[in-house]
């Protein structure tokens, strides 16, 4: 459902980080088309920003800290829903899709890391 059209307590259950959950595929469907939608539209700001802004190879450090700091903590947040999926039962198709999803996440932190730590040798070599 667009933002326009949801209503005004969900848009402040939002705000506040309440979510709910979604019983079917297509509105879960509908939910993730409108966040790619959403981010797509955004990233083209991001695009123009980063480019003018990341003229050399430590201006680029602060940007890559700070998604590796916010990617970091939703993957601790995963692994703790993980936790929870296992501890209660849940369907063992779940679980996979969350072990997947914690995997990638910690591995996105490496490159991340790594990703400043060569941005930080490439200033000192030079």
């Amino acid at each position: 459902m667009p933002l326009a059209r949801r209503s005004l307590m969900e848009a402040a259950a939002a705000r506040f980080g309440w979510r709910r959950a979604y019983g079917t595929t297509t509105q879960v469907d509908a939910l993730l088309t409108e966040q790619t939608e959403t981010a797509y539209t955004e990233a083209a700001d991001h695009a123009a920003l980063a480019t003018a802004k990341n003229d050399d190879v430590l201006a680029v450090q602060p940007g890559v800290l700070d998604v590796r700091g916010r990617v970091l903590a939703d993957v601790l947040y995963l692994e703790g829903v993980l936790t929870g999926a296992r501890n209660r039962g849940l369907a063992p198709e779940l679980i996979e899709r969350l072990e997947d999803a914690v995997d990638h996440g910690h591995e996105l932190t490496v490159l991340l890391a790594d990703t400043v730590r060569t941005s930080a040798a490439i200033h000192a070599a030079s």
